[in-house]
């Protein structure tokens, strides 16, 4: 059984890297928290590498625990948290690949099975809910601090446990994590409804060149670098959602220059169509209501085309 093979492999494990998705969320920080905490209690070697992060995440417990790079080449173990695909770890897959033993937890429902055991629920409506499980197998204590670490990442990736991916076991893994003395208001408050005067500027920008095509089912924003530069702010993050509550929007697409030939495109939808089916042919891939990709080599004109072109296809099948 999977399960049992990562157990095992985690208790006979000496040094360890933790590894999640390049722009990472709250459910990718939130996961990877709680595992190191919780591999720290089981007395391992454990390194957390994310090199950017959005400043929404800076409460969380351990986040000083986080680099910008490994410190060794080969690891004993690299566990791939809340990332379906090895080419989105960061830029860091040679750790991953260097390593003696690969594990992924994940619930990316394109997930490539890359590792040498993957445990993945699609199903799940955030990979911490998935970490809870294995944890509780590891005989791991949840902690005040590990279940404020998983109770952000299924708020984040939840919405506020208002899309349709929430199940009954999530309010039961809820419940359970607030029996520990977690505070879910300030959780609540600090990842979905605070936001920094530099990233508000930068949703300015964005909100203020919303685009509204096919009879207003197609949102369209961007950012250019430009932008980040001027409003001091790299944090984008919850901008491609402005577009998805607009009333009568399916698709939500967010595009952001990430150097001259290189744009990040976000998109989500809202009742029927699987945006990981269009990122998927776009370099990328995620959940059928939340995904990304990239496009390189093109100009922005020529990136936002070919994105508004693949979402129009899947809007009319």
């Amino acid at each position: 059984m999977t399960l049992d093979n990562i157990k095992e492999e985690i208790l006979n494990s000496k040094n360890i890297i933790i590894l999640t998705h390049e722009v990472p969320d709250g459910d990718a920080i939130g996961s990877s928290l709680a595992m190191y905490i919780g591999l720290k209690q089981l007395g391992k070697d454990v390194d957390i590498v994310i090199p950017k992060y959005s400043k929404t995440y800076s409460f969380l417990p351990c986040i000083n625990k986080i680099k910008a790079e490994g410190k060794i080449e080969n690891y004993d173990l690299a566990i791939a948290l809340d990332c379906g695909d090895i080419k989105r770890l960061n830029g860091f897959s040679n750790y991953f690949e260097n390593a003696n033993c690969k594990i992924s937890i994940d619930h990316h429902e394109a997930n490539t099975m890359f590792a040498d055991y993957n445990f993945v629920n699609p199903t799940a409506p955030a990979c911490s809910q998935i970490l809870i499980t294995v944890l509780k197998a590891l005989n791991i204590e949840i902690t005040k601090d590990i279940g404020t670490c998983l109770l952000t990442g299924i708020i984040t990736d939840t919405g506020g446990f208002k899309y349709q991916n929430v199940k009954p076991e999530t309010f039961e893994f809820a419940a359970e994590i607030l029996s520990k003395g977690v505070n879910v208001s300030e959780i609540y408050k600090k990842t979905l409804q605070t936001v920094s005067k530099e990233k508000f500027e930068l949703r300015k920008r964005a909100i203020n060149r919303i685009e509204l095509l096919e009879e207003g089912k197609i949102a369209f924003t961007y950012i250019t670098q430009e932008d980040e530069e001027q409003t001091n702010s790299e944090d984008h993050d919850g901008i491609v959602e402005i577009g998805r509550d607009i009333e009568g929007v399916e698709i939500s697409i967010f595009l952001r220059q990430n150097d001259n030939n290189e744009y990040k495109i976000s998109l989500r939808s809202n009742d029927y169509v699987n945006v990981s089916d269009i990122c998927l042919l776009l370099g990328g891939g995620g959940h059928m209501r939340a995904a990304g990709g990239t496009i390189t080599g093109v100009s922005f004109e020529k990136a936002k085309e070919k994105v508004i072109s693949e979402c129009k296809k899947h809007l009319h099948k």
